[in-house]
């Protein structure tokens, strides 16, 4: 039992564990996902103060960070999944930043397309881009990182 099944026992809370079980991997996901957009946003910060480097560096680091993040907590509490092996863990640490990329290059290339080319109002398209990312990025995790043997 995780933490967060734990705490839909505590009395405040009961009256939203059945909603909580019925729909706990989206709510888990989008939690953690919360969670790593502001990390990432204060990991940027941080850096950026401390360390004065580069904008694209420092995104790259947090971006690392970040889906080092996402990884541990989809695998531990979202989609709950165990690893066997070393090579299990392996390919699906390999498979979780490959979907992260693509999903990257889509972000990207959305940007590209309505902001730098169409003009469009930036912060819509970023907003419809995160859209776009965080149902991609569950879909290939669902589907294919942490799906059920």
């Amino acid at each position: 039992m995780s933490i967060f099944d734990r705490l839909m026992l505590l009395p405040g809370f009961r009256i939203f564990a059945p909603f909580y079980q019925r729909h706990k991997e989206i709510l888990l996901y989008l939690f953690f996902g919360g969670v790593a957009f502001f990390l990432n946003i204060g990991l940027f910060v941080v850096i950026n103060e401390v360390w004065n480097i580069d904008a694209l560096i420092n995104n790259a680091i947090c971006w690392f960070i970040c889906v080092m993040f996402q990884y541990f907590t989809n695998k531990t509490w979202v989609f709950e999944y165990e690893i066997t092996s070393a090579t299990e863990l392996f390919r699906q640490i390999i498979s979780f930043f490959s979907g992260r990329i693509f999903t990257l290059f889509i972000e990207e290339l959305i940007i590209a397309i309505f902001i730098t080319w169409l003009k469009f109002h930036s912060l819509s398209v970023k907003l419809a881009a995160q859209v776009i990312v965080i149902i991609l990025n569950y879909i290939i995790s669902k589907m294919i990182i942490f799906k059920e043997r």
